[in-house]
């Protein structure tokens, strides 16, 4: 039997990344974007969709019930990042960061727990390791992951006796294109590369991981 998994940010750097090591492990792939498709590797890209919008995701596990008749695994990378000082900052950054990084993992999870309680399948979130110590300009972003990290604690317990398992991982910085443009004289072989953390995911959703839920799981490289 072939297990199917939704990635969200399935457009992104890590997206792209997990996408490609669910593929190779032999996972049907759908891709969830914000932004159009197609996403490279997935079996069904699903662009356009706002991840804070109940009903666009609850449209979405629709098709992906036509086409799959099934869903095994969720992995909720959209999100989004933002450098400010709390004094000096906007307001209205806790917010957009609350609905980047806390509502799309929140909307996705419910709108998707149906079918993943049907096959008694697994959630990982994308958390950070700022949610546990913030440094200077990472309040808002901070704070928000640290409500990704409560709310995969919180549906861990929810659903652990029906079978499905919410794990997440809490990598520090992502070696991205992106995060070396903004921090060029950083050492960039102490972060974490797309391809370890997509390691790690794959395995959360795993078999072998079975045993494993509600767990918060650094992923820091050395840094």
């Amino acid at each position: 039997m072939t297990r199917t998994v939704a990635v969200t940010g399935a457009a992104g750097a890590l997206g792209r990344k997990t996408v490609e090591v669910l593929k190779q492990a032999g996972w049907q792939v759908v891709g969830i974007d914000l932004a159009p498709g197609p996403f490279e590797g997935a079996d069904l890209a699903i662009g356009g969709v706002d991840l804070t919008d109940e009903a666009a995701m609850t449209a979405a596990a629709g098709q992906i019930e036509s086409r799959f008749g099934r869903l095994d695994g969720l992995v909720n990378i959209a999100g989004g990042f933002r450098w400010e000082t709390i004094g000096d900052g906007d307001l209205a950054t806790w917010d957009k960061l609350y609905a980047m990084n806390v509502k799309t993992t929140l909307v996705s999870s419910r709108a998707l727990t149906p079918l993943l309680l049907a096959a008694k399948g697994s959630i990982v979130n994308i958390g950070a390791a700022a949610a546990t110590k913030a440094a200077m300009g990472m309040g808002a972003y901070a704070a928000s992951k640290a409500g990704v990290a409560r709310l995969t604690e919180a549906l861990a317990e929810e659903l652990k006796d029906a079978g499905v398992r919410v794990n997440a991982v809490l990598p520090s910085i992502i070696d991205t294109e992106a995060n070396r443009k903004d921090m060029p004289d950083a050492e960039f072989d102490r972060w974490v590369t797309p391809q370890a953390l997509a390691n790690v995911v794959a395995f959360l959703l795993s078999p072998e991981a079975s045993a494993v839920t509600g767990a918060l799981l650094p992923v820091t490289g050395r840094v």
